[in-house]
């Protein structure tokens, strides 16, 4: 008997998208690479915690503050208000997920996606089996590529799918250490320091008992290991023991196309959902995997192949804006430590604060205050024409 759905990769994407299909009814199959950990800091929103209904258990730390530190050492902390942001460890939580499918009526397969083959019967995902290192056939009506930003499935059987631009993140999960001047466990440091990262940024994350540090470029040139260390020696973690160091491909661009208009379509990073500047993905993965699971069921139910683009324009119709503008931001500050600096100066503002974080939590750009946006544009234009010196708010 083959699949209605079948599910490549076994992360936050995949693992979403094959639990709304299989509590939808249908007959769902998820491959997932056994012992695969993403790098990550781990932070998500509480609207993710909502929409997806985390459990309490899943969270490690709950932030409520963070500190953005410029490349002269300024520090810039904000609080946030009214609520906090939930840190995971992405070993536990990925695998929470790939349960939770399992539990409301996923197969489990455990292996290597290989390639797709068509016959007059239809499709089958070839692919191969870890236990037995055999090659086994699987027989679906549609497959969701949820296999990371160098997805096979997207190389293989979607446009574009193989010019998928990428920065490496690079992080080392630490045994935490004592609260400190330097450390808290309730504060997330972002650091934007061109010794760490030349275009993009390193972070200190606590989850608990372990905290994430680690970083990003998409510069070949840039050594990720000694990057670390240098991001743990300023910020006073070299003696820490060392857990785990992980290493992956993180997307910079949602793809023009989704499916291929027959029986494929992308999810998550296969699908290069990211978000600019911040380099969010745990929340836009997931809602991936429910806007393909959302076009797969459709296609299915109508008949109509032309469905699968249902996936993209749901996502974009919601974020396409908020990917915008922090694609702007990124562009005008992380280019240089002088524009890393001025970042840093907007970031005392407290409109500054507030707007963004309002728009972190809920997913959407906020527009209740008309004025505070006004001041904000005015402020980015002076520090983007270098009309004020980088210490002003």
């Amino acid at each position: 008997m083959g699949y209605d759905v079948f599910v490549v990769g076994g992360g936050p994407s995949g693992a979403t998208a094959a639990d709304d299909l299989a509590r939808a009814g249908y007959h769902v199959a998820l491959l997932d690479r056994a012992g695969r950990i993403k790098p990550c800091g781990g932070a998500i929103p509480p609207r993710l915690i909502q929409d997806f209904d985390v459990p309490d258990a899943m969270l490690v730390a709950r932030i409520r503050t963070a500190r953005m530190i410029s490349p002269t050492g300024r520090a810039v902390d904000i609080p946030i208000e009214n609520g906090f942001v939930g840190m995971v460890d992405r070993q536990h939580f990925d695998e929470f997920l790939r349960a939770r499918a399992v539990l409301h009526g996923a197969d489990r397969l455990t292996g290597t996606f290989l390639r797709l083959e068509r016959d007059v019967d239809g499709t089958q995902v070839v692919w191969r089996d870890k236990a037995s290192g055999e090659e086994r056939r699987s027989r679906t009506r549609m497959v969701v590529g949820a296999d990371g930003a160098r997805s096979n499935v997207a190389r293989q059987h979607v446009p574009g799918g193989d010019k998928i631009p990428y920065v490496i993140a690079y992080h080392e999960i630490i045994a935490a250490p004592a609260a400190n001047a330097a450390y808290h466990p309730d504060r997330c440091d972002v650091i934007y320091d061109g010794r760490i990262s030349p275009d993009f940024y390193g972070w200190v994350f606590p989850h608990g008992a372990q905290a994430s540090v680690g970083m990003g470029t998409e510069k070949p040139d840039v050594d990720l290991k000694q990057a670390t260390a240098a991001l743990r020696e300023m910020s006073g973690l070299t003696d820490c023991q060392t857990i785990r160091r992980e290493g992956a491909p993180i997307p910079l661009h949602p793809m023009e196309r989704w499916d291929n208009g027959r029986d494929v379509v992308l999810a998550g990073d296969a699908a290069g959902v990211v978000a600019p500047s911040s380099g969010e993905g745990i929340y836009y993965a997931m809602v991936g995997g429910r806007v393909a699971a959302t076009a797969a069921q459709a296609a299915l139910a109508s008949g109509r192949p032309k469905d699968l683009a249902l996936a993209r324009k749901l996502f974009m119709r919601e974020h396409k804006t908020v990917f915008r503008v922090l694609r702007s931001m990124q562009d005008a500050y992380y280019r240089s430590d002088e524009r890393r600096e001025r970042f840093v100066s907007l970031c005392h503002d407290i409109d500054v604060q507030r707007l963004t974080f309002e728009a972190y939590m809920n997913k959407k750009l906020v527009h209740a205050r008309p004025l505070a946006h006004l001041k904000i544009g005015i402020k980015n234009l002076l520090h983007l024409t270098r009309l004020v010196a980088p210490g002003y708010t």
